[in-house]
């Protein structure tokens, strides 16, 4: 049974979304500038570096918001303390 997710790891998840799609962005812009300028110009360095940056964030994200994380809440009513 999975439990409900938090508040930050529904946040989590929609900027992993954000983060994959800035990616996506991000390679399309570098194929443009790659066909103009070609590979060595330090902007299309910059769009590939961009564009892993974006996607390694994307599944670290990922995986923070569906991980299965313990409850930390305080409350003892389920333990018998004496």
């Amino acid at each position: 049974m999975s439990k409900r997710k938090g508040v930050f790891q529904k946040a989590s998840l929609i900027s992993a979304g954000v983060s994959f799609l800035l990616a996506i962005v991000s390679a399309v812009l570098l194929y443009f500038r790659i066909e103009s300028v070609g590979k060595d110009d330090p902007i299309s360095a910059s769009f590939m570096a961009s564009t892993f940056f974006f996607v390694c964030v994307g599944v670290v994200l990922t995986v923070i918001g569906k991980a299965d994380l313990p409850s930390f809440s305080t409350d003892n009513s389920d333990t018998d303390l004496k």
